[in-house]
């Protein structure tokens, strides 16, 4: 088949099209976006709902082919457009391929965690082996090396402990199933990791309004301050309100998007040069590449969910220790 600027490695209309060398490896980079279309196991679906408010109306399609088949909107690289104008929809909320790996990594730590405890249940007295005993080990040491040392009250790590458990290991599943062959990496998207960021500065903010209320919550944006020093250090600290999880946003998105494109890259460099002396380089480079990636994938879900605990205790300050105290007492 004769190759054009506009072809892709993708199948379309049912035959294999291929592209020049050089753009191959954009190609391949363009795979770690998100799509409308199920990419799993090597194979690609358009069994995903569409869904999109606009212009006051909400408009339901089964898959992308009925939308466009509909002839209001229509995808161009990628994303949904409206046909006479070319501009996007109000609001898209259509079901996407990384969102169903979200969808998976939910279901798998659920099951973990359901079968854990139904063991549990059946054999309270027998010690865990296992699956089992590695998941008590992590859930333990989320405990005492993240949760306690920052929040310094039993009261509030009892409450807060099954929201630092399902971030650890909601973020490490993510991480992990992009490492798997034929799956994707949800958590190398932005949008997934700003909402983890966006959940963890309400859980921040809504736990230190509780606990030392809105007067107190107010006080602790003069940084320690004299109360002359405010119109200074107050915007200083509400910048920083917003810094931090954009912070953690960033951190995890550019680390788990970073390997991919490196390992792609070098994948691609085969395809670019079209040589077997480039193949051994690669593929060498990209084992050591996929290595350090486990380790990263391992290294960015404690640096999450640890910096959310210290952020958590940042924001309630002495009070914390106050209640700690309290409770040894």
């Amino acid at each position: 088949m004769s190759s054009t600027g506009h072809d892709t490695l993708a199948t379309q209309h049912g035959h294999a099209a291929e592209i020049p060398p050089a753009q191959v490896i954009p190609h391949l980079l363009q795979e770690l976006g998100d799509h409308h279309e199920l990419n799993i196991a090597f194979t690609s679906s358009d069994v995903l709902p569409v869904i999109l408010y606009d212009g006051g109306t909400w408009h339901f399609y089964r898959n992308t082919k009925a939308m466009e088949e509909q002839g209001s909107y229509r995808l161009h690289s990628g994303h949904i457009v409206r046909t006479r104008d070319g501009k996007s929809p109000t609001l898209d909320l259509s079901v996407t391929n990384l969102v169903v790996f979200q969808w998976i990594g939910m279901v798998i730590v659920l099951g973990l965690f359901w079968w854990a405890g139904r063991r549990y249940r059946r054999n309270p007295l027998e010690p865990p082996r296992g699956l089992q005993n590695a998941l008590e080990a992590v859930v333990v040491y989320v405990r005492d090396e993240i949760v306690r040392p920052n929040l310094r009250s039993e009261r509030l790590v009892r409450q807060f402990m099954p929201y630092f458990v399902g971030l650890f290991f909601f973020i490490l599943v993510l991480n992990l199933l992009g490492l798997l062959p034929g799956m994707h990496t949800a958590t190398g998207s932005i949008g997934t990791t700003a909402a983890l960021a966006i959940t963890a500065f309400f859980v921040i903010n809504g736990l230190a309004l509780r606990e030392i209320g809105l007067k107190g919550w107010l006080h602790h944006l003069l940084g320690g301050a004299p109360v002359y020093l405010a119109p200074i250090m107050v915007p200083i600290e509400i910048l920083g309100l917003f810094t931090k999880p954009f912070a953690l946003t960033v951190r995890l998105f550019a680390n788990m998007s970073a390997g991919h494109i490196i390992l792609l890259s070098l994948i691609g460099l085969i395809f670019y040069f079209r040589s077997i002396f480039v193949a051994p380089m690669s593929v060498g480079f990209s084992i050591f590449i996929y290595m350090l990636e486990t380790l990263v994938c391992f290294l960015q879900t404690y640096i999450f969910t640890v910096l959310t605990a210290v952020f958590t205790g940042l924001a309630l300050g002495d009070h914390a220790h106050d209640h700690h105290e309290q409770h040894v007492g």
